[in-house]
């Protein structure tokens, strides 16, 4: 007979957040209609401005976006381990440089920050000239696309927008959606 050994793996930590608890988990909006592009980010342009300015020419400021994959000739991300000071369950590290990289496959969403300008949030998996595979949290003005054409997938979010605001609970900023209002 085969001895069988077991190992116990450490349980993974609880993720506790320093603020008010919120029982509605997920805040969530549901539209009827959305708007589905195929974008080009083109060549010598940030992942920021690739993204927000051709969107907002054809009237959508908040979306879901699946980049596909292409290289980058710079690259700057972060990741997040626990916040040291105990202010919120992560902190995002320094921005870690990855030099000319091929972006396996990302996600950015697109909404507005807390002061009312363009915000893209995204985070992707990416290779680096050495061969390595890293991830996090991409710093979006400074990626910027190399000598080809990188497709994007967009879905608009047409009856309610994203906005960048402070969550009590996780005392750290999120994008949530907010129903827009129309005047008049």
């Amino acid at each position: 007979m085969k001895r069988v050994v077991t190992t116990q793996l450490p349980r993974p930590r609880t993720l506790i957040h320093p603020g008010r608890f919120n029982p509605v988990r997920i805040q969530s909006l549901h539209s009827s209609k959305g708007r589905h592009v195929r974008l080009a980010l083109l060549p010598g342009v940030s992942l920021f401005d690739g993204l927000v300015k051709p969107l907002a020419d054809i009237g959508i400021t908040s979306a879901s976006t699946t980049i596909l994959g292409g290289y980058f000739e710079g690259v700057q991300y972060c990741v997040a381990p626990p916040d040291q000071q105990g202010r919120a369950v992560i902190a995002y590290s320094k921005p870690i440089p990855a030099g000319r990289t091929y972006m396996i496959f990302g996600n950015a969403t697109l909404g507005k920050s807390i002061n009312g300008s363009p915000l893209v949030h995204c985070h992707a998996a990416i290779r680096t000239e050495t061969g390595e595979v890293k991830g996090g949290h991409i710093l979006t003005e400074t990626c910027i696309v190399s000598r080809d054409p990188i497709p994007v997938l967009v879905t608009s979010l047409d009856e309610f927008e994203l906005r960048q605001a402070y969550d009590p609970e996780t005392n750290i900023p999120l994008l949530q959606p907010y129903k827009e209002t129309i005047n008049g």
